[in-house]
């Protein structure tokens, strides 16, 4: 039987924390390992509680989860960190991409949605709630589009990389092999010269490089 994937909430809702820890409860594979108010009380427990990964609030008295973020990854370089938002917090958003979270979730997202972005985050994807990627292309929209000599499939693996889909979900769509839309993905990373496909999504999305579904 395979380990299950660790989960550590930090948040600082009583309600909504508790909400959570049912519904990872209720998802096959997952165990909830540790929980914590703030950032803080998160960092004491981070050695112990030894997650895989972690659902990170961002506003939080004490230590928020920007601070706690880069802490975190201090200690454990490894570990995965998925920001939960809501509508109203853009301007947090790029910092904790560059504390180096591995997705962002809003805090009414479906059950489903949660356990497909901890799946893909624990296989070491980035994951965005569709909402997220409207919400970044307010926030970054620039007039002065770049031009980039992109071929049709790499304009396609560009469009579904930015809707959150897998590369196995991508070669199923594209009747391609997994290896041919990882070398897809490579060549996006070295022309746009981004490091990670959560870079890629956002430069996608500021130079208008996507379109809706």
């Amino acid at each position: 039987m395979a380990d299950k994937t660790k989960i550590m909430i930090v948040e600082d809702h009583d309600l909504f924390r508790s909400g959570l820890k049912r519904v990872i409860d209720e998802i096959k594979d997952l165990e909830l390992v540790g929980e914590a108010e703030n950032g803080q009380v998160f960092l004491q427990a981070l050695r112990q509680a030894n997650p895989d990964i972690v659902l990170m609030d961002i506003k939080m008295p004490v230590m928020n989860g920007i601070e706690a973020t880069e802490e975190a990854l201090k200690i454990n370089p490894s570990l995965k960190i998925i920001a939960l938002t809501i509508f109203g917090e853009e301007e947090y958003l790029f910092t904790m991409i560059q504390k180096g979270v591995a997705g962002f979730i809003l805090k009414s997202t479906s059950i489903n949605e949660l356990e497909r972005a901890i799946k893909l985050v624990s296989e070491g994807h980035q994951y965005f709630s569709p909402e997220i990627n409207g919400i970044l292309a307010k926030k970054i929209k620039d007039d002065s589009s770049i031009t980039l000599h992109l071929t049709v499939k790499e304009k396609e693996v560009l469009r579904l990389l930015c809707h959150g889909y897998s590369t196995t979900e991508m070669a199923k769509i594209l009747f391609l092999s997994k290896r041919t839309v990882e070398g897809y993905r490579g060549r996006l990373l070295q022309k746009t010269e981004q490091s990670n496909t959560l870079n890629l999504v956002i430069y996608a999305i500021k130079n208008n490089l996507v379109t809706e579904p």
